[in-house]
């Protein structure tokens, strides 16, 4: 049978919710708050989710110590204490709302990971409000 593993991480980081295509206040009526133009933060927890079968040698679906250390690697020192919109080459053009930095995080880690095994990202940007990537798996 499948086993999932998970591995817990935060970040913390700015952002400003903008679309260039709309006006200030179109933004701002769409964003409000999120649209500050001095941008504002919040302090992320990050889920990883790695699903496949119980390697009989190893008794691992992943390493642990390997999905820990693709989790620092490659997203807490991308992320941490950055501002996506100035900082980060995802976010130039791309609006840093949580549905899609899920996304990215899903998208940078998944060639690093085995094929063979599933992969979700479940990202908390506050106590309350969460996105999952690709929903289907959690």
């Amino acid at each position: 049978m499948k086993t999932a593993v998970y591995r817990k991480s935060w970040f913390n980081c700015a952002h400003r919710l903008h679309n260039q295509n709309l006006s200030e206040q179109e933004n701002q009526d769409l964003f409000g708050l999120c649209n500050l133009p001095n941008y504002h933060g919040h302090n992320y927890q990050l889920i990883v989710k790695v699903v496949g079968y119980v390697d009989p040698i190893s008794g691992y679906v992943i390493d642990m110590k390997i999905l820990a250390q693709l989790v620092k690697e490659h997203i807490e020192k991308k992320f941490d204490h950055k501002n996506l919109n100035l900082d980060t080459l995802e976010f130039k053009n791309l609006n840093p709302t949580a549905e899609n930095i899920a996304r990215v995080i899903y998208e940078i880690l998944r060639p690093k990971i085995d094929a063979r095994l599933e992969l979700g990202v479940r990202l908390y940007e506050t106590e309350r409000n969460f996105v999952e990537y690709p929903a289907e798996l959690f």
